[in-house]
């Protein structure tokens, strides 16, 4: 069996940069076991696997080198990058059915635009145990949704965090977003999720579900611009509506191959 191999680099314009994700079209499911491995052996934040749904669209779903995941959103874009300049060309957008739902993205020149659920914060009424032990600075604020998130001052305290990522994975969540007002961005943030197979997610579009609503409400913005300040870093277009998101990005293709099983 061969199965295409696409590596994408997603919400960068340039190489090297964003967060790489593998994408593979599939013409039907294989076994979990098997694209848990797969997954595994490309060692990247996501591997995405797409499947024709009979209706226009396309079956998606992501894994880390040791999971699957419910929501994920640099390997989406990368599989619409995929799909829109090598497999159906003619397209300008592409709904996903996924764990979370419909998903569409829609391109225009050069930009993606995720539409994704948006997950606001509620604050934490007990501050996690271990959490500032792990993150080794005590932040402003600690929110939670799906994932804690860790309010900063600047943006310098996101940039300087050396987290311990083994205390990370002990807390009960399984990832921490980390953020702060930026210098040159409306925001900043970084995402930490070594219980889930990434010590640190170069740039992490599921997490913008959560930070949008929240910079949103503190900014009185509907419309900013994010970046995540991780090592490889990224540009992120955000946009608040409610009980829906858009997260805007570019993307480049680093890498064709094909996988022998």
């Amino acid at each position: 069996m061969k199965i295409p191999l696409y590596q994408v680099d997603a919400f960068t314009g340039h190489l090297f940069g964003g967060n790489p994700a593998a994408v593979c079209p599939l013409e039907e499911w294989l076994d979990d076991g098997l694209l848990q491995s797969i997954a595994a052996e490309n060692n990247l934040s996501e591997t995405a696997y797409l499947v024709e749904n009979g209706n226009g669209g396309y079956h998606l779903r992501w894994f880390t080198p040791s999971c699957e995941v419910d929501l994920c959103g640099h390997a989406t874009l990368a599989s619409a990058y995929v799909l829109m300049n090598h497999l159906v060309t003619d397209r300008t957008e592409i709904r996903f059915q996924t764990k979370s739902g419909e998903l569409r993205v829609t391109r225009h020149d050069e930009l993606y635009t995720l539409d994704f659920p948006a997950r606001p914060p509620a604050p934490c009424e007990k501050r996690p145990e271990g959490l500032v032990e792990a993150l080794g600075r005590q932040p402003e604020e600690i929110w939670e949704a799906k994932a804690y998130m860790a309010v900063f001052e600047s943006e310098n305290d996101v940039r300087d965090l050396r987290p311990n990522f083994h205390l990370l994975g002990q807390l009960d969540k399984y990832a921490v977003i980390v953020t702060a007002p930026g210098s040159t961005a409306d925001f900043v943030s970084r995402f930490f999720a070594p219980k889930a197979g990434i010590p640190e997610d170069p740039v992490t579009g599921s997490a913008h579900c959560t930070l949008i609503p929240y910079w949103s409400d503190c900014l009185g913005k509907q419309s900013m611009l994010a970046h995540q300040v991780s090592e490889r870093g990224g540009e992120i277009l955000c946009q608040d509506l409610g009980e829906r998101v858009k997260i805007s990005g570019r993307a480049v293709l680093y890498s064709t191959g094909m996988i022998h099983l």
